[in-house]
């Protein structure tokens, strides 16, 4: 039995511990489950799932950078039939909630998606990512459109009775005018952030080193950056928050749970090291017992300004 209790609720959404896997980083949970004892994660989120099978965008779609990567994947997915049949049997041998992340390129797709994935019980939730930078339509004009957010939110609650969570871009101005259009929606929670538009080019070719030219940039280059907007959003807006941007250890977790975040998601890090969140979650464990903190819960927008 553990002398710390690592639960935190996100809404009415009740995770054993504040670490989640993020989308597009683990695929469906299969490949993973090899590295790392799924039973013990707080949640993983799927990667992103639209009405039809996507091939996503043509390669190069991965390119390292100074301190993090580079994405232009394209929502490649296998889409939500598939996924009810052939990805969800597999989840369903693991006692841990999985939550949907869901990508369209209008707000009916959103509605549909949401309407067909909330009558499958292994799934407790749902993340609706209006941001994603490496799709030409939808993506960006969704996630740049206070009012669009706002009405995804409205649309995708009115079909659902589980919690909804909008991936907001960080690829604005102020982010907590987003979080307020969420919370307007009727949203139960914000992940912050989503990828940075980036590009990297050849200097020999001087052509770009990404098939799509823009990417999307992760990894610890962006940490920084993910953390001011958690912050600002804390600040601003009452609504949970799960953070999302460049967590690379421990250290970094109890950092994005002081400035505001509820729990937070491991992305770049599952590809250095897909064993990683089960590390994390005992050197948590440790620093709450050696801070004489009982409630990891009570680290959340902790800190002192």
């Amino acid at each position: 039995m553990s002398k710390v209790d690592l639960s935190v609720n996100i809404g009415s959404l009740k995770l054993r511990n504040p670490i989640l896997l993020a989308s597009g980083t683990v695929g469906y949970g299969n490949e993973i489950s090899e590295f790392t004892d799924l039973n013990k994660l707080g949640g993983i989120v799927t990667k992103s799932l639209s009405l039809k099978p996507r091939k996503g965008n043509p390669p190069q779609r991965i390119v390292e950078t100074p301190a993090g990567m580079l994405n232009a994947i394209g929502l490649a997915n296998v889409g939500v039939e598939a996924f009810l049949k052939e990805k969800i049997p597999f989840l369903k041998k693991f006692d841990v909630p999985l939550i949907c992340n869901i990508a369209a390129s209008s707000v009916e797709e959103y509605v549909e998606c949401t309407t067909i994935l909330t009558e499958e019980e292994t799934i407790k939730a749902f993340e609706i990512n209006v941001s994603c930078p490496n799709v030409k339509e939808g993506g960006l004009q969704f996630g740049n459109d206070a009012s669009k957010v706002r009405q995804i939110t409205e649309k995708v609650k009115a079909v659902t009775d589980k919690p909804v969570i909008i991936k907001l871009s960080p690829n604005v101005s102020y982010i907590s005018e987003f979080a307020k259009a969420v919370k307007e929606g009727g949203g139960d929670a914000v992940s912050a952030i989503n990828t940075l538009v980036g590009t990297s080019f050849n200097i020999i070719t001087r052509k770009p080193k990404i098939h799509n030219v823009n990417g999307g940039l992760s990894g610890p280059a962006i940490k920084p950056i993910a953390l001011a907007k958690v912050l600002e959003i804390s600040r601003n807006v009452d609504i949970p928050i799960i953070g999302v941007g460049g967590i690379m250890n421990w250290k970094d977790v109890i950092e994005f749970m002081i400035v505001g975040a509820s729990a937070i998601q491991l992305g770049t890090l599952n590809f250095i090291d897909p064993s990683a969140a089960g590390k994390i979650l005992n050197e948590l464990e440790e620093y709450c017992i050696k801070q004489k903190i009982n409630k990891i819960s009570d680290l959340t927008a902790s800190y002192n300004l």
